[in-house]
């Protein structure tokens, strides 16, 4: 699983005790950092998690970074950046995921995303009060 915005980790180790294999966190906050260092330590889960202090786009854009295909990318940016996503997610290779995957975007509820993010298609939208939900699937068969 890839967890982007990951913050102080609770998604990554949630999908760990629900059994994900492993986790990439993306994180360049530096409090989010200690704290996501410290979740991780905490739950003893620290051969499981690698975490990557770098913005999202630095990470996104260099392959050498990645631990994946990530099966699983998970993104909770600040809701004021949601709009950014398009940006980001167009530099994107499709060797991050395999196949069939899935990308799960945390945002304002009162956001609209676009129909596509990079490789991703739009599928499924679930709204939760001020909170949604908004769910993509990569291609079968990717081209770039």
């Amino acid at each position: 699983m890839l967890d982007l915005f990951a913050g102080t980790g609770a998604i990554g180790i949630e999908a760990l005790s629900r059994g994900a294999a492993h986790v990439t966190a993306v994180e360049s906050q530096a409090e989010s950092l200690k704290l996501l260092r410290h979740n991780v330590a905490e739950c003893g889960m620290n051969t499981l998690v690698t975490v990557q202090a770098r913005t999202v786009k630095q990470f996104l854009t260099r392959p050498e970074l990645w631990t994946g295909p990530y099966d699983i990318v998970f993104a909770d940016p600040p809701y004021d950046l949601a709009y950014k996503l398009e940006d980001i997610f167009q530099t994107v290779h499709a060797t991050l995921t395999p196949p069939d995957a899935w990308l799960v975007v945390e945002h304002a509820s009162k956001s609209t995303l676009p129909d596509r993010l990079g490789l991703a298609t739009f599928r499924k939208h679930y709204q939760y009060g001020d909170t949604a939900l908004s769910i993509y699937s990569f291609p079968a068969e990717a081209t770039v």
